[in-house]
């Protein structure tokens, strides 16, 4: 008796312990498990020189796509926002989630962007003719692909 009382202690406080390590709040894509998560600030430096590095980041988004919630944006330390979008555009995110933190689990990547993509995004955030024709260069720039994002509660 008294193993099967230890023996069910032992699953409750398991249970219970990995219960409390998950992230709450409103969940999309894959699950985001705890684990080591950093900072969108500090992205980049963690990821060296490698161009693709697979991680999960913590940070605040500054927009959405106003079409559909295609994509997101996560406030960066320079002033010029990260741009994330989900892999295989598997799911989308709410359009009223600016101001929130998000947790995201996917690839970190360093890439340029072309000029066609960079005014598709322009349209996709409703900006003007004339903004979109003003895009004229390719862009390097810090991305996310998200496989798992959770808005958190907090």
């Amino acid at each position: 008796m008294k193993k099967i009382i230890l023996s069910l202690s032992f699953c409750l406080f398991t249970a219970v312990s990995f219960a409390q390590s998950a992230y709450t709040g409103q969940k999309f894509g894959e699950e985001v498990k705890p684990g080591d998560v950093k900072p969108a600030a500090k992205m980049e430096a963690a990821m060296g020189d490698k161009k693709i590095v697979d991680m999960k980041i913590e940070g605040k988004v500054v927009d959405v796509c106003k079409k559909k919630g295609c994509w997101m944006t996560l406030e960066m330390p320079n002033g010029d926002p990260m741009r994330v979008t989900f892999k295989d555009y598997a799911f989308f995110m709410p359009m009223d989630i600016v101001g929130k933190k998000v947790v995201l689990d996917g690839l970190a990547k360093k890439q340029t962007i072309s000029v066609e993509t960079l005014r598709h995004y322009a349209e996709d955030a409703k900006k003007s003719p004339e903004e979109v024709a003003k895009i004229t260069d390719p862009k390097k720039e810090l991305a996310f692909e998200a496989k798992g994002v959770v808005i958190l509660d907090k």
